[in-house]
């Protein structure tokens, strides 16, 4: 295992959270593992009380339930204690550039703090593995059929590789199964019982569909919002970039409050 030159101690962190919308989710527990030059460790885990509820489909990922952290602080109880243990270190976490470190930087935000990253040094190992690893066809035909693709982004070169690629990761993955049926349920799981539309943007709760996205509502009963913000509605359902079904879900529920 190799070993990090370092100017200043860098802390490890991933987070755990209600969801995959940066502005709405919110964090349920954090990991900090601060590694300094002379090779010691300060390892801190915490749940965290979202203040919104845990979808399930999150619980799913995570294993985290509303009642295991009920009783926990919120992240404004922790954000000072966060930061002065953050301060002067540079940042490590797995997909932490497009997610983790801006969701962090939300959760200080709405506490009322700063979470200046401009001075340190950010690292992402997934970065590195999609660098060095690449994920376009070309890779994929390399590794699963050991051969270079020819002719590549050219129809023909390209869908014939898709064949031979396909053909091989059945071999290379006996448990994706080998009939189409099979192979379709691997690509498209169902979706979780409770999500309204196929991304989870709204989710079916026992008080009713909740709002799953924005900053705004999100965490909302939409009912409630139909009431009090109609212009927001109305937004969301003419001129957001949202999916038809998303749309048609709010559609309906406004016709039929």
């Amino acid at each position: 295992m190799g070993k990090i030159e370092l100017q200043r101690p860098i802390v490890f962190f991933d987070l755990e959270t209600t969801g995959l919308d940066i502005k709405s989710s919110k964090i349920v527990e954090i990991t900090f593992i601060k590694y300094n030059s002379n090779d010691l460790e300060e390892e801190l885990t915490f749940r965290i009380n979202p203040g919104i509820p845990i979808p399930s489909e999150a619980t799913e990922v995570h294993g985290i339930t509303d009642e295991d952290v009920v009783n926990k602080p919120t992240f404004s109880q922790y954000a000072k204690d966060f930061l002065n243990f953050l301060e002067g270190c540079d940042l490590c976490a797995y997909n932490g550039i497009a997610y983790d470190i801006p969701l962090l930087k939300e959760e200080f935000k709405n506490s009322g703090l700063e979470f200046n990253i401009e001075n340190r040094y950010i690292i992402d190992p997934k970065i590195i593995f999609f660098s060095k690893e690449p994920r376009d066809l070309a890779s994929a035909y390399q590794k699963y059929c050991g051969k270079n693709l020819e002719n590549a982004h050219q129809s023909l070169g390209d869908t014939r590789a898709t064949k031979e690629i396909l053909l091989s990761q059945i071999k290379y993955y006996p448990d994706i199964g080998k009939s189409a049926e099979d192979l379709h349920s691997f690509c498209n799981p169902p979706k979780p019982p409770n999500w309204v539309d196929t991304r989870g943007k709204l989710i079916h709760s026992n008080e009713g569909i909740v709002i799953n996205f924005g900053k705004k509502h999100g965490g909302k009963l939409l009912n409630e919002v139909i009431q009090i913000d109609p212009s927001w509605v109305d937004f969301i359902i003419q001129k957001s970039d949202l999916d038809e079904d998303v749309k048609n879900a709010i559609q309906e529920a406004k016709k039929n409050f």
